[in-house]
This record gives structure tokens, C-alpha cells and sequence, in this order.
């Protein structure tokens, strides 16, 4: 297959990391990739919180998921004290270590207000103990004087709080900015639709194309949908650690490298079948892959996938990513080109004949 990315898909990419969707608020984002696949789709269900799923085939009998989640994580203003300035706590794993010095965007009703994390200057604590930036010492400064000029640019508590850093490409190989776990998967399930639609693909069976919310705060959105579709099987696609880099321990996290393949996931939650059919799949096409051990839980939506319904047989698809839950989130580009491809080729090999049984 010739390269998959084009010039439209990179340009739906740029404003799909740059839209601001937090967790709570993924509307505007999930409206982008609705608005993207839409000629790609028969038809669209969405619930109550938002999760998108874009739908192939709506009347057959034997249905799969391809699922990925839209939210990123983000802050909640929680308190304001009387000379302005705001404290918060998180909404997701957002990283504290990283804040200070940040710029930051406040959502209010009035608009986007803009804040910067503060923090003491290098000269005020070289005499005593150097002290971390943690949870409880993190602030956010508006620039106001007060709590009533705070409050009088619409901020209160409750406001949610985003990094404004957008996509770029590093050294032409990396793509790098905040929110690639997982709206990088967003866009890949979405390039597989639109790959099946360019390339004629007739499914027998239904393809459910699934943008979750909230999976940052325990992948609640996968809870919801997965009751609604009832799937056959599912095969989800989120971010893994690159442990490449410094400070991360192989022998307790594995070896997974950028730039090395698609990860496939081997964990309690994982269904030999589909994982099998996945790498087979991989083999076939000449796509490189990686392997990942999970001890317990993938904490991603495959386990919510996995454990609905009464088990549903799903396998998990990882994009190494370096720098996870900060804003300089970074993934090779052939990663991204791999995992779709595996993705669009193992859904060729689907039927509705497939026995998932344990037991066949």
C-alpha cells in the first residue's frame, strides 16, 4: 500500500491535537472527527456523554468495534485565594512535575482566558531545601489582584484548565504535541474508515468505529458505549511507553521503541483469537510489530470492552509514545502508518464466521 497519511488527513490531524477536549468537554474535538469520517460512514450513534461511533453496515448481525478515546487530560480550577491566584486539582493523570512555567488556557463562559503557572524564582530557594513542585504547591497566575477580578473573568471553581501547545513535526519523523494519547488514535481509527471506503471494502459485517470518552478518569466512556453496541469483538487502539528513554526501567516495563512497530498486547483481558488473528495478520502483510505483557489490567478500554456484556473477545493495538502526560507527547510517523495499516488489513481477515469460542 502506497502512504497512507495525505495532505487532507495531515490537515484533519493539525486541528484535531490542537482542538482543546478535555475530559468532561470532548464536544468540539469529537465534532472534528464526526465531521471528518462522515462521508465514510452509513450512519452516527452517540450518547448522552459524548462518545461518537461512526457506523458501516448498521444492519448486520455480527458487529465490531474498532475503538479508540477522545479525551485529554486536563486541570479543574479548585481554589482561588484573595490575592488572585488559583489552585487546582486534576482532571485525568495531568502531570504536575511539568506545570510550572506553563502557559495555560481557563475555559470560561466568557471565552478562553489565559494564565501561566507560576513559580518561586531560582534565587529565592538556593539558600534552603529545594522543594518539588507537587499538587498541593502549584499555581496558576491570571494576572488579576484579586479573588474578585478573578472571578470577574468568568473563572470559578470547577473551570477547566488545557495547555495550549499544538502539533509539530520533529526532525520529519516525529510527531510531537500534547493530547496524542489518545487523539493519535482517534485519527488512526478514522484513517482506517476512510481507507476502507477509498479502497471499496465490502465488510460482511458491521463495523462500529468508536471515539470514547472519558478514559482518562477510568475509561468510562468504554463502559457506556460497549452496553449500547454490544459488540462481537473488539479491537482497541491506545498509546504504550517508549522505555527507551532515560529513567525507565526495561525489566519492570518491558522493551518497546518507537519507530519499531505497532505494540500487541498479551494480558488477562486480551482474547487469544483476535490477538492471534492480529499478528497473523501482521506476518502476512510484512507490518513490524512488538510485543507488550500486561500483569494485571491494560488500563486501557480494552478491559472495559473485554469484561461487558458478558465477555467480549478483544485484543489491544499500542502506539509507542515518549513523554506520555506531558505537552511534548511524541510518536514516529511509521509507527502511525503501520498501526493503521495493520489495523485496515485485520479487519479484511474478519468474518462473521470467526469462532471466538475459548473452547473451538
Amino acid at each position: 500500500m502506497k502512504k497512507i497519511i495525505n495532505k487532507k488527513s495531515f490537515s484533519f490531524l493539525k486541528k484535531y491535537i490542537n482542538n482543546p477536549a478535555p475530559t468532561g468537554y470532548e464536544y468540539t474535538g469529537q465534532k472534528l472527527w464526526m465531521d471528518y469520517i462522515k462521508p465514510y460512514v452509513d450512519t452516527f450513534i452517540t450518547d448522552a456523554y459524548g462518545t461518537a461511533v461512526g457506523v458501516i453496515n448498521p444492519d448486520a448481525d455480527f458487529k465490531v468495534v474498532i475503538e479508540a478515546h477522545a479525551d485529554e487530560i486536563s486541570w479543574y480550577v479548585n481554589y482561588i485565594t484573595d490575592n488572585g491566584l488559583i489552585y487546582v486539582i486534576r482532571n485525568g493523570g495531568s502531570d504536575h512535575m511539568i506545570a510550572p512555567s506553563k502557559k495555560v488556557l481557563i475555559h470560561t463562559e466568557n471565552g478562553i482566558v489565559e494564565g501561566i503557572f507560576g513559580w518561586p524564582a531560582i534565587h529565592t530557594r538556593l539558600k534552603g531545601k529545594e522543594e518539588c513542585p507537587k499538587i498541593e504547591n502549584i499555581f496558576i497566575d491570571v494576572g488579576a489582584k484579586d479573588k474578585k477580578e478573578v472571578e470577574k473573568l468568568g473563572i470559578h471553581v470547577g473551570s477547566v484548565i488545557t495547555y495550549p501547545d499544538k502539533l509539530f513535526v520533529l526532525n520529519k519523523k516525529r510527531y510531537v504535541g500534547r493530547a496524542l494519547d489518545n487523539r493519535m488514535g482517534g485519527f488512526m481509527i478514522a484513517e482506517v474508515t476512510r481507507l476502507l471506503h477509498e479502497n471499496k471494502i465490502k465488510l460482511p459485517f458491521g463495523l462500529y468505529v468508536v471515539n470514547s470518552v472519558q478514559e482518562e478518569i477510568g475509561l468510562r466512556g468504554a463502559q457506556m458505549i460497549t452496553e449500547t453496541i454490544k459488540p462481537d469483538m473488539a479491537i482497541v487502539t491506545d498509546v504504550c511507553h517508549d522505555t527507551t528513554t532515560p529513567m525507565i526501567d526495561k525489566k519492570k516495563e518491558g522493551e518497546i521503541k518507537s519507530g519499531d512497530g505497532p505494540v500487541i498486547s498479551y494480558a488477562p483481558a486480551i482474547h487469544h483469537k483476535v490477538r492471534d488473528l492480529i499478528i497473523e495478520t501482521a506476518k502476512k502483510n510484512k507490518i513490524p510489530f512488538q510485543r507488550l505483557a500486561s500483569s494485571r489490567s491494560t488500563g486501557t478500554d480494552t478491559d472495559a470492552f473485554a469484561y461487558s456484556n458478558g465477555g467480549v473477545p478483544s485484543a489491544l493495538i499500542s502506539l509507542p509514545l515518549r513523554y506520555m502526560h506531558t505537552t511534548v507527547e511524541s510518536v514516529d510517523k511509521s509507527d502511525v502508518e503501520n498501526l493503521i495499516r495493520l489495523m485496515f488489513e485485520t479487519l479484511k481477515e474478519v468474518n462473521p464466521e470467526i469462532k471466538l469460542s475459548y473452547f473451538d
